[in-house]
């Protein structure tokens, strides 16, 4: 078990043997016999692994608890194997940290992920998803305009939404994977706020339509068109641009970037979804961005970046109920325990004005 531990933990920071080793003062063998499980490690040695791979020594203690399955990688299938092990690692640690987590509650704290009644079986057209997009979207009171913060919304739906660092040098494009029965979804860290809400979109849609599209349609363009319905509506595409357009200037577009979360690349493809545009008008705009090098960067400040809120929040509220003590919670949270005192008392924080 702690042999298991450890290499997870070598792998999530992307360490081989032989580096883990010079780093703990240990040689390489002695590392491979303590993974195989063939050498049990003194306090000492624990201690200082724990410090070589930046992980909590209780990390190397804890019951073996998740398990990832059905894992998928959008899009781009550049990643080497040793950056997948370091995903991978990454995101499993974090699971069995949530999972942890969930079981000190007598009742489950956050509801069980259920797709809404009312869908089509089978979906043999793209318009289609526009109808479903808004069907997911009154069942969660989402109404027709802005989602102000994606995370939370999947989050208080039963999605597990997972951030990590290990962007694999721009060619991670997010993950999609089932663990103890609930959904995860996997994003970059510090991704821009609209790449990061298009993919969380995308991997819904996934959720939504297993098993629903008619053969001859494509999975990827499903995804990507409920993704742009599911953060921008059929209604409100056409509230912001009218029935019909010849011309949409950028600026429009950068506008809308950054009043509903949605690239700007994202919103020439709706208004041509909703027919607001022909085609011929897409395609110059789309030749517009090719030329001044928008498809990689778009212009103006990035729309910001979100985080999840759930599993901190349910620490605090563990923690508040002594279901946990301030070591334990701050274990959770891997944050030094004077940090977080720090972060309940909110010490540092501006006191308000005077009145």
């Amino acid at each position: 078990m702690i042999g298991e531990r450890i290499k997870r933990a070598r792998n999530a920071v992307g360490l081989s043997m032989r580096a883990a080793g010079e780093l703990a003062g240990l040689s390489a063998m002695a590392i491979s016999k303590i993974e195989r499980g063939l050498v049990t490690p003194a306090s000492q040695t624990l201690i200082r692994l724990a410090r070589a791979l930046d992980t909590p020594l209780e990390y190397f203690f804890r019951p073996e608890t998740a398990d990832l399955s059905g894992i998928e990688y959008r899009k781009r299938a550049a990643l080497g194997a040793k950056q997948l092990k370091r995903i991978e690692a990454d995101v499993l640690e974090q699971v069995e940290r949530y999972l942890e987590l969930q079981a000190l509650f007598p009742q489950p704290p956050v509801k069980e992920f259920a797709i809404p009644d009312g869908l089509p079986e089978e979906v043999d057209d793209l318009a289609q998803i526009e109808l479903i997009a808004l069907r997911i979207r009154k069942a969660w009171r989402l109404g027709e305009r802005t989602i102000q913060n994606v995370i939370d919304v999947l989050e208080e739906n039963g999605v597990l939404v997972l951030t990590t660092a290990h962007a694999g040098g721009g060619r991670f494009d997010g993950m999609a994977a089932q663990a103890d029965g609930f959904p995860v979804i996997v994003v970059g860290t510090d991704w821009p706020g609209d790449r990061q809400r298009f993919t969380l979109a995308h991997e819904l849609g996934h959720l939504v339509m297993e098993g629903r599209l008619a053969a001859g349609l494509n999975t990827e363009s499903a995804c990507h068109r409920f993704a742009g319905a599911f953060l921008a509506p059929k209604p409100a595409v056409v509230s912001e641009f009218g029935v019909h357009r010849k011309r949409i200037e950028p600026r429009e577009l950068y506008n809308l970037k950054h009043e509903y979360g949605l690239s700007m690349w994202a919103w020439i493809y709706r208004a041509r979804d909703v027919n607001i545009i022909s085609n011929k008008v897409h395609d110059i705009l789309i030749k517009t961005f090719s030329s001044r090098g928008w498809r990689k960067k778009e212009p103006g400040d990035p729309y910001p970046s979100e985080s999840p809120k759930m599993f901190e929040q349910l620490v605090v509220r563990a923690h508040a109920e002594d279901m946990i003590s301030t070591s334990k919670a701050a274990e959770l949270m891997r944050t030094p325990v004077d940090a977080l005192r720090d972060k309940l008392s909110m010490e540092g924080l501006n006191a308000p004005a005077d009145q």
